[in-house]
């Protein structure tokens, strides 16, 4: 497996980078900064379910790939274009999708931070200002994170399995916050601060909750925002995702 937190030396062409999803494995919402942004206290994780970037001449992006979840595109906004143009550098990219988008995976920031990594720039203010998980996407394994996504602390080495159910639609994170904020920033005896104010969201996530809860008799717990619900352990079946931690660095 490709070691996502070691970055490949620039070359003009035919560099491959792996992007490994993260996990957000718990999430604590500690306050909100005078600008109205949220400070967070979570566990993230990468995972081997990942993209491939690959590099070459040029100036164009393809994408491939059938990872289910929203539709993924190549206009402008896209974050490995974004992530270019923050470099200023130009390169024709070939992205592989296997991350399904819209579940709360960081498949556009991991892709990001591989641009980075490409690139071997390992800025994060420049992560940050592309994105709050990038930060994290760019330094992979396993860490604390804190601030808004910008403050990274690695933690020990661990290798874990979990199972994910990946509903085929997504949670907006800026929605999901603002809920959070209009229920008067509720906490939870469980992992994840977040989870009564993804379900004013987006409500279908509870039959998805209920789902894999009752397939594999775990409790489900939120991935961030969602809208990936996940459980310790291998549970292979329909529908799910069955994925080990790479948690190195």
């Amino acid at each position: 497996m490709t070691d996502p937190t070691t970055p490949p030396a620039p070359a003009p062409g035919g560099v491959e980078v792996f992007a490994p999803a993260k996990l957000t494995v718990s999430l604590k919402v500690v306050g909100v900064r005078a600008d109205g942004l949220h400070l967070i206290d979570a566990e993230m994780t990468s995972i081997d379910l990942g993209d491939t970037l690959t590099f070459g001449d040029g100036d164009d992006l393809t994408i491939t790939g059938a990872a289910g979840g929203l539709p993924v595109t190549a206009g402008d906004d896209n974050l490995v274009r974004r992530a270019l143009r923050a470099i200023g550098r130009t390169a024709s990219v070939h992205l592989h999708k296997r991350i399904p988008a819209g579940g709360g995976l960081g498949g556009g920031s991991t892709d990001a931070a591989a641009v980075l990594r490409w690139a071997g720039i390992d800025d994060v203010d420049v992560a940050a200002g592309l994105g709050a998980d990038v930060p994290f996407c760019l330094h992979g394994g396993r860490a604390r994170v804190t601030g808004i996504g910008e403050e990274i602390t690695p933690l020990t080495v661990i290798t874990r399995i979990f199972t994910l159910a990946v509903p085929p639609f997504g949670c907006s994170t800026p929605a999901v916050y603002g809920a959070w904020d209009d229920l008067g920033g509720p906490t939870v005896d469980g992992p994840n601060d977040l989870e009564p104010a993804a379900l004013r969201v987006e409500p279908r996530l509870a039959e998805w909750r209920d789902r894999i809860g009752d397939a594999t008799g775990e409790t489900p717990i939120l991935a961030g925002s969602g809208s990936t619900w996940f459980v310790p352990g291998a549970h292979p079946g329909p529908g799910r995702i069955v994925v080990a931690t790479v948690d190195r660095h």
